[in-house]
């Protein structure tokens, strides 16, 4: 029976991908990459008005959050510069799934240049913490800076939002809801030290945003680290599971999945058959691979044969 490969190049229609497996594109990867680059653009904009206010109003939470925001405006602007040079480049037979890699490559450099910036925020809220009488925060300019962050967030997740997102413009969304929460505790903690003349507030609100952004960069850099190491993105078990079931299935062996970007997700697998016929083989592949594209892989290989009297043989030949 054989070898057989599919990506499911031949209906592309009946899971609704909308995949372009010539150069592994997806339907909206230009309309995804021109709201990236306007959500990079508000993004870096705020943050130099931020990181400005900060340095000349005294306000280190308020340079906290001016760093929170660059992380994500670096976030968003590698990961236009990851999805359009992948829509544009690295076709053809030389690169097997385009320049996707690029995504999980941006997200890991986003993710390990953030830590610097941490240990900074913590190192100057640590020194204002030890002189509070030092601290002098401008409140009117502060609040005002503030407020246009949250605002700058505000009209970024406009931007995003919609009936469906990407899983970049996803992860940006969620970035955008934490950077409008650092916006906010900026705004309480120089309210509050208005109120109440405690000036600590202001380096304890910094090290809370700086905890925030070495939560994201850790996120960051543990999916990146998934991808590249080969993490398996899938639940195998229940995979194989429902493959069984299939009716003309008998034994699932040497099940590998694995992901080439956050969107790209692809799968090997050796499936027997007691079927006997062509048209019977045909069939039983095409609700094999009809089921792991229900369970989210994009390019199944999937290789479909008879039962086998010798398998340790067959295996230790065949799997890994």
């Amino acid at each position: 029976m054989g070898h057989t490969e599919s990506a499911h190049a031949r209906d592309d229609s009946h899971d609704g991908h909308g995949h372009d497996h010539g150069g592994h594109g997806h339907g909206d990867g230009s309309t995804s990459s021109r709201k990236l680059a306007a959500v990079s653009l508000i993004n870096v904009v705020g943050f130099f008005v931020e990181l400005a206010g900060g340095l000349a109003f005294g306000s280190v939470a308020l340079i906290s959050d001016a760093v929170h925001m660059l992380f994500d405006a670096l976030a968003y602007v590698m990961a236009f510069a990851a999805s359009y040079v992948a829509e544009r480049y690295g076709e053809g037979d030389r690169w097997s799934y385009g320049l996707h890699r690029l995504e999980p490559f941006a997200a890991f450099l986003n993710g390990l240049l953030l830590l610097p910036m941490v240990g900074f925020i913590l190192w100057e809220s640590y020194q204002r913490f030890l002189e509070p009488a030092a601290i002098s925060i401008g409140t009117g300019p502060t609040l005002a800076i503030a407020a246009g962050g949250l605002a700058v967030n505000v009209v970024s997740v406009l931007v995003l939002q919609g009936d469906a997102m990407s899983l970049n413009e996803k992860g940006a969304f969620y970035h955008l809801l934490g950077d409008a929460g650092g916006s906010v505790a900026v705004i309480v903690s120089v309210i509050a030290i208005e109120v109440t003349g405690i000036r600590v507030i202001d380096p304890f609100t910094a090290a809370l945003i700086a905890a925030v952004v070495a939560w994201s960069a850790v996120t960051v850099l543990r999916g990146s680290g998934e991808i590249f190491f080969l993490k398996t993105p899938l639940e195998s078990d229940a995979i194989r599971d429902h493959v069984i079931d299939i009716e003309g299935v008998e034994r699932v062996d040497d099940f590998h999945a694995w992901q080439i970007c956050s969107q790209i997700t692809v799968a090997t697998m050796h499936v027997e058959t007691g079927v006997e016929t062509m048209a019977e083989a045909e069939a039983v592949l095409q609700r094999v691979h009809d089921e792991l594209a229900s369970h989210g892989v994009d390019h199944a290989t999937v290789e479909l044969g008879p039962g086998y009297a010798d398998r340790d043989v067959h295996l230790d030949t065949h799997c890994h």
